[in-house]
């Protein structure tokens, strides 16, 4: 019997080990520069990228979690004066998520993202490279039990809340 299997092994824990560990440098970079979290990032530029308006179900269901997990995102943004909620005028039951002036310059300065560089460098991948690559991810997960976790397309270390977490 060869090593192959064992070098293969090896060789993914050493992958992925270097995927937590670029996303852990990326989360660090982006906290001692902007003061963020990847995830508080992704709300504003979310925000910013529909005019400087969002609602709370929109920004849950671009980043794939929980309103829960928007609006502990949203607590943080707006103590922090880079966004705040406001009743819409149209729909009186709807709150609309804004940019302050504060939010609009974190993301203009904010770093270069860790998921930009994945999601340019995935978009140039030839169709079936995507499916390949989307399939093996999702194996992946699901070999971490992790295929059912609330999580955004956020690049980030650190705890994953559940759908009630906030």
């Amino acid at each position: 019997m060869t090593d192959a299997p064992r070098d293969r092994t090896d060789q993914s824990l050493i992958a992925l080990r270097r995927i937590l560990r670029a996303t852990e440098l990326y989360s660090r970079d982006l906290a001692q520069s902007a003061g963020l979290t990847p995830a508080q990032l992704r709300v504003l530029q979310i925000t910013a990228a529909r005019d400087g308006s969002a609602t709370p179900k929109a920004l849950a269901t671009q980043m794939g979690v929980s309103q829960a997990t928007v609006t502990s995102l949203l607590d943080r943004l707006e103590a922090r004066g880079l966004a705040k909620r406001e009743r819409s005028e149209t729909d009186r039951r709807q709150m609309n998520v804004l940019l302050t002036q504060s939010g609009r310059n974190a993301v203009s300065t904010a770093p270069d993202g860790l998921q930009q560089r994945y999601v340019s460098a995935f978009e140039k991948l030839k169709d079936w490279e995507q499916a390949q690559l989307l399939a093996s991810l999702e194996r992946v997960a699901e070999m971490l039990n992790a295929d059912d976790m609330d999580a955004s397309p956020v690049l980030t270390t650190g705890e994953i809340k559940g759908p009630t977490d906030t």
